[in-house]
């Protein structure tokens, strides 16, 4: 007999028909003899549904109010899914994120995993029930109730295998695995077999939305097996897991991410310590960078052009004028319609030609490239919005031709 975790996302469960196919999938997996535990998110848009709610009523709404609201998305979908299961004649119960002992850093909306008591989840699993767990929550040290924000489900799913040590962590989502790229857009994306922790890792953080990153992270820290799989369809899905052809270099996917924006810093003074009084200023604001360019220095001073997400441009201005409050609006350059397109694959390093492939593909579709970035399994540029959709196919289409 297993245990085994499975996470079911919003569109998994956004109507009685789906929640009812999702009871459907996880009374087969107990009644093969396994320990399961679901975790399972809001229905469909509740969460943006709720998020619309609040704004409509306090623009400036606390944040601790705010993870009160959003909560109550998965609050109903526990208690809807064990509804089910019971119809179906399965032992159950569900739990809140607090119940099922999620304790958290005291940060409201981006809360942290500080560690999982799991006492209660495992009594119940002892009784032979189905423990049907809140995602995206948890409580802090307030005994307040905090969310883990965007993508925390699949956090709470994975963490809660590695607590509890289990076999497996099946992530069921509305395509069948892991695509080379987008499959409801690119209609060429190829399903893969297994994917290693890294690639996925890099995938997620670039922009492909079946994972969220902090769990793939997570997954590949404690050892988690990964199975990211339909919900809709009883078909094999991709496997996460350790890479094994270290030597092989495949590239295993190709990314969009249009939640970017671009912000250039100019005339900024030519001296030592500059890039670093600048960027441990965005870091103390918890503002993520990903892409830096810096201009060689001329006439004692230099631009450092940075990509940040969408909603941190105008923060990261802000944060940028405390460190400079000499600047002026002058100083400032921010284009959010850029969009960021990656290939990924391991082993990339060591094999040439991968990035003259990427450059000729978009050069042969008339798409220019404002700035690259590139690591030893990825490969990043920015490209105007209005081509990014062109730019995935061709990219994909050079390195995943039909085959």
């Amino acid at each position: 007999m297993a245990l085994i975790v499975q996470k079911f996302g919003g569109s998994s469960v956004a109507n009685a028909e789906r929640v009812m196919n999702v009871a459907s999938i996880v009374a087969d997996t107990y009644n093969a003899g396994n320990s399961v535990v679901v975790v399972v998110s809001a229905q469909g848009d509740t969460t943006d549904d709720l998020l619309d709610k609040a704004n409509e009523i306090n623009p400036k709404h606390s944040k601790r109010e705010l993870d009160m609201l959003l909560s109550a998305g998965e609050q109903i979908s526990i208690a809807l899914l064990a509804m089910a299961l019971e119809k179906l004649g399965c032992p159950v119960i569900s739990l809140l994120g607090w119940q099922a002992g999620f304790n958290t850093n005291k940060n409201y909306t981006t809360a942290r995993i500080k560690k999982i008591d799991t006492e209660r989840v495992s009594s119940e699993l002892d009784n032979k029930k189905i423990v049907v767990v809140a995602g995206f929550q948890g409580i802090n040290k307030y005994d307040d109730i905090t969310t883990l924000g965007r993508g925390g489900s699949d956090t709470s799913a994975v963490a809660l295998a590695a607590a509890l040590h289990a076999d497996k962590c099946q992530i069921f989502t509305d395509v069948e695995g892991v695509y080379t790229t987008d499959p409801r857009k690119v209609p060429n994306a190829k399903k893969l077999q297994e994917i290693t922790y890294d690639e996925m890792l890099e995938l997620a953080t670039l922009g492909a939305q079946v994972l969220n990153n902090r769990s793939v992270e997570m997954a590949k820290k404690y050892h988690v097996e990964l199975e990211v799989l339909s919900s809709l369809k009883r078909v094999p899905g991709t496997i996460v897991k350790e890479a094994t052809t270290l030597e092989k270099m495949l590239i295993r996917g190709v990314t969009k991410d249009s939640h970017v924006a671009r912000v250039s810093v100019i005339a900024l003074p030519d001296t030592p310590g500059i890039a670093f009084k600048l960027f441990s200023k965005l870091a103390a604001k918890n503002i993520n960078v990903d892409i830096i360019l810096q201009s060689v220095g001329r006439d004692g001073t230099k631009d450092i052009t940075f990509t940040v997400d969408k909603d941190n441009a105008e923060h990261a201005k802000s944060a940028v004028l405390e460190a400079f409050p000499n600047m002026t609006d002058e100083n400032f350059v921010i284009d959010s319609d850029i969009a960021k397109i990656s290939v990924v694959g391991a082993g990339m390093e060591t094999h040439p030609g991968t990035a003259s492939q990427m450059f000729e593909a978009l050069f042969e579709a008339g798409i220019n490239i404002q700035m690259i970035s590139t690591s030893e399994i990825k490969i990043s540029v920015l490209v105007d919005a209005k081509d990014a959709d062109k730019a995935v196919h061709a990219v994909h289409n050079e390195f995943f031709s039909e085959d």
